[in-house]
């Protein structure tokens, strides 16, 4: 049986719980963790886990665990779980990485020197057509990729479909740079860039351009200064030339979530939709080519990033996407936040 704690007990650890607790066979949750008093308690009581801490060093050396998922807000991701890879633990750390490549970077060789099973919850990769568009941009079936583009749009900003973001601490600081926030860039857009660039290929260099919009009188609610940026458009050039556009926004008026990827090569062309289906990929190839159809092929479901988190751990055989390739998403947000702030092309 495989031990695992929750380190930040917030809104997404309810996730993490569930599918650890009740969907996933031979592991268990033991132990959480979370820095404001009585969080961690009634999380515990709710998922019926028998150790609940306020301290993580006190979690650490108290606790016989076999790895530890980070739920924290973006700005402990790194110190948290290099405290944890410290401790031989595997770690499964929430999206982004870090704040900074850097960072991000230091975490993927301290895993790999410790030889410990990492992955970032890039939860999109639970899409099966994610992977087939990848395994056929690979295999050369589109050809040559020469144009793709991707959006992730929400509309929480305008909208109560997710809950209501003026009250309450579960959104704030995710609006606030002084609170660890590096806006919708560093929020879902780690998500879009992974989802698009994944299939499509490495970046060589981007131009973004970041906007925040006025969204309360003086631009502040309660302790939360809302600086952080709402919305990002990114001009992508890939390794082998190809041109891109990768765009994201929270005031995306009626979208509730909605990821969206279309690659162009010169052999043919694919979709992938998530509002449509994680299993389905439409194709435009071969003799749909001319008059310019599209198929749409329907995948069995591929396995949870958490199933193959503790897969992993059984196998010793480290899944994707891992600690390296956070690090690698990681460097194309900084280079789009220097990108913005000094208007120009960046190299990635």
């Amino acid at each position: 049986m495989i031990k695992l704690a929750i380190v930040g007990t917030g809104g997404m650890a309810g996730g993490h719980a569930d599918w650890f607790q009740n969907k996933i066979k031979g592991c268990k949750v033991t132990a959480c963790c979370d820095v404001v008093p009585g969080r961690a308690q009634a999380f515990a009581e709710k998922f019926k886990i028998r150790a609940f801490y306020t301290d993580l060093d006190d979690m650490l050396r108290n606790e016989e665990l076999d790895a530890v998922s980070n739920v924290t807000p973006d700005a402990f991701h790194a110190p948290l779980s290099l405290k944890i890879i410290a401790r031989g633990l595997h770690v499964l750390c929430e999206k982004p990485l870090a704040t900074c490549y850097a960072d991000a970077r230091a975490m993927a060789i301290a895993a790999r020197k410790k030889g410990v099973i990492n992955m970032v919850n890039l939860s999109y990769r639970n899409s099966a057509a994610i992977h087939r568009a990848a395994q056929l941009v690979q295999d050369g079936k589109i050809g040559r990729v020469i144009h793709f583009e991707a959006s992730y749009l929400q509309s929480w900003l305008v909208s109560k479909a997710w809950g209501n973001w003026r009250v309450g601490d579960n959104w704030g600081w995710r609006l606030s740079t002084k609170h660890g926030s590096k806006g919708v860039l560093g929020d879902i857009g780690v998500h879009i860039v992974d989802f698009a660039t994944y299939p499509a290929g490495d970046v060589r260099n981007v131009h973004c351009r970041l906007k925040t919009f006025d969204k309360a009188p003086g631009g502040t609610i309660g302790k939360y200064v809302l600086d952080a940026n709402d919305s990002a458009v990114i001009t992508v050039e890939l390794a082998n030339g190809a041109l891109g556009v990768i765009h994201t926004s929270r005031w995306a008026t009626g979208h509730l979530n909605s990821l969206r990827l279309e690659i162009h090569g010169d052999k043919g062309a694919l979709q992938v939709n998530l509002d449509e289906s994680y299993q389905q990929i439409k194709l435009c190839m071969g003799k749909d080519l001319d008059p310019c159809k599209w198929k749409t092929i329907e995948l069995p479901k591929t396995p949870s990033i958490y199933q193959r988190f503790i897969t992993s751990i059984k196998t010793g055989r480290n899944d994707q996407p891992d600690f390296a390739r956070g690090a690698a998403v990681q460097k194309v947000l900084d280079a789009c936040f220097v990108s913005d702030a000094e208007n120009r092309i960046v190299a990635v």
